[in-house]
């Protein structure tokens, strides 16, 4: 049986001409997309060049993540990955701190 992935992709390496809906678009031939979000910086409103995908299943999620990582989409090489869950976050940020202190 395939291992379980979450529904959410994280998406990074794009362009900084990408838009939220065009980011949604790209990722739209492969199901049911709940939120397509680029994270922009706080003071300028830019993109950074990362965003998120949620899929309403995760088969459509499997599906964009072996169709586009490694792709080159308007002229950049974008890598595509199962987002960590913030409990996954928190766990790698206290490992390193733990390594830092040792």
């Amino acid at each position: 049986m395939a291992k379980r992935i979450s529904a959410q992709l994280f998406v990074s390496r794009l362009s900084a001409y990408t838009t939220d809906q065009s980011l949604r678009q790209l990722f739209s031939p492969f199901g049911q997309i709940k939120e397509a979000r680029l994270i922009r910086d706080s003071e300028t409103q830019r993109p950074k060049g990362f965003g998120f995908i949620t899929f309403e299943s995760e088969d459509d999620a499997r599906k964009a993540l072996k169709s586009l990582d490694g792709k080159i989409v308007e002229g950049r090489l974008i890598f595509v990955e199962v987002a960590k869950s913030s409990e996954e976050v928190t766990t790698d940020i206290n490992s390193k701190k733990a390594e830092d202190r040792g």
